[in-house]
Parts: structure tokens; sequence; C-alpha cells
């Protein structure tokens, strides 16, 4: 006889072969599932956070832009535009910036109303 496996040897080595490979694959796919569960469940963490954030930011740009108006009434020549929109180019990364803005911008124009009032008396 010769050395060769026969062919019922040589299907059951290619048997246990694909097996082996399934159990790999369904080993590798339940890890891949367990993995990105993990970074949907960060991303909606996040998701949140960003929403929590823009509410936020929502709140006190609106509550500038109220306390803006009350000084704008003071002057009768003035009349304070439309409430302020979202800009939806806006950068999430740049919000830090972007409040500090509105928040300097606000102070110069209270500083501007109260230099205006006094020269008004």
């Amino acid at each position: 006889m010769s050395d060769e496996p026969t062919a019922a040897v040589r299907y059951k080595d290619i048997v246990g072969l694909a097996r082996k490979a399934a159990d790999d694959l369904r080993t590798w796919e339940l890890a891949r599932a367990e993995e990105l569960t993990a970074m949907i469940a960060a991303a909606e963490e996040r998701v949140s956070a960003a929403a929590e954030r823009e509410r936020a930011v929502t709140e006190r740009a609106n509550r500038w832009w109220r306390m803006a108006g009350d000084n704008v009434s003071r002057l009768s020549w003035l009349e304070p535009g439309a409430d302020p929109e979202p800009v939806s180019t806006a950068r999430g990364e740049w919000l830090d910036r972007y409040t500090e803005e509105i928040r300097t911008a606000y102070q110069e124009l209270n500083q501007a109303i109260l230099r205006l009032s006094w020269r008004a008396r």
C-alpha cells in the first residue's frame, strides 16, 4: 500500500478543517458583534452629551439675547432683530469659541448701551 491517505481520511480532514473554520468565524463574529455593540453604545453616549451641550448653549444664547433685547429697549431709536437661529455649518469642536464670542459681543453691546445712556442724560 502507498503512504497516500485514503479518500475517506482526506474527506475527514477537510470536514474537520471546515468545522474549525466555521467555529473560528463564529467566534470572530461574536467578538466583533460585542465590539460593535460597545462602539454603538459609546457613540449614543456622545450623541446624548452633544445634544445636552447644544441644549445648554442654545438656552444660554437665548438668555443673552433676551438680556441684550432688554438693554436695547432702553434706546428708542434701535429695534432688536430676529431671535438667533442655529447655524448648521457650525463646528462642534469650536463650541467654546462660539460661546465666548457671544459673551464678548453681549458685554460690548451692554457697555455701548451704558455709554449711550450716560450721554443721553
